[in-house]
């Protein structure tokens, strides 16, 4: 049991799957201290001296909190987008030559079992002569 955990874990899908997920961690980190430290107090002077959509609320609403949640998604998703598109334009420019391949004629098969036919009845008659 203990060998099969190890070949399922180090099956380069999910290796690549737990390397996507740290990145994607860190990833996310980063464009939310960029929506939180830098996006937003843009927009807050635009609005009016409120740093963030999360002050926003009317009574006990709190609707800032949903509209930055959004904004926040919005502007992920599309980093992430951007990065991916990054990654498979350079995943496109390290695939490899086709390797040509060379495939054998159905002559070429039957010959080589015709020989080996003979070869293995030529051993069977050596073998009931000794």
């Amino acid at each position: 049991m203990w060998n099969e955990f190890k070949q399922f874990a180090m099956k380069g899908n999910v290796i690549d799957l737990a390397v996507g997920v740290i990145i994607g961690g860190a990833f996310g980190k980063i464009v939310s201290s960029l929506v939180a430290d830098i996006i937003m107090p843009l927009v807050g002077l635009l609005l009016g001296k409120v740093n963030s959509f999360a002050e926003l609320s009317y009574h006990s609403l709190a609707y800032g909190k949903f509209i930055q949640s959004v904004v926040d998604f919005f502007i992920i998703s599309f980093s992430v987008f951007l990065f991916v598109k990054l990654i498979t334009r350079f995943k496109r420019k390290e695939v490899p030559a086709e390797v040509v391949v060379k495939v054998e004629t159905q002559e070429e098969l039957l010959t080589q079992i015709r020989d080996l036919l003979k070869e293995n009845q030529e051993s069977l008659r050596n073998n009931e002569t000794s």
